[in-house]
């Protein structure tokens, strides 16, 4: 998997970065085709603004988060993000039942 981070009006430093790496493995647990992370961070005033695009096989997900904390804006972030990547897994599941139908079945 491969991650970029970006800020803009921010640092990235190396606490956010090792803090967003954690974060994202628990996606990454779920389903391993994540080909591509792109995260940027923003911050507005009082608002920390995080975004994120994950490209996965077949679609690209994108999530995003505001929040007066950064830490607490990546934690709800992965959470929308780990809910997107388990509805996509169960969408391009097999639907196919093996041997479900009634005509594959065997008649003795």
């Amino acid at each position: 998997m491969n991650l970029q981070l970006t800020g803009h009006h921010l640092e990235i430093t190396p606490a956010l970065r090792d803090y967003v790496k954690s974060k994202l493995t628990r996606i990454s647990n779920h389903f391993d085709h994540v080909i591509d992370v792109k995260v940027t961070m923003s911050v507005e005033k009082l608002a920390q603004k995080v975004e994120a695009t994950l490209h996965v096989p077949g679609n690209d997900l994108h999530a995003a988060c505001e929040d007066g904390n950064m830490y607490s804006a990546i934690d709800m972030l992965t959470d929308k993000l780990d809910r997107q990547v388990v509805k996509h897994k169960e969408k391009n599941g097999d639907h196919h039942k093996t041997n479900g139908a009634v005509k594959h079945q065997n008649v003795e």
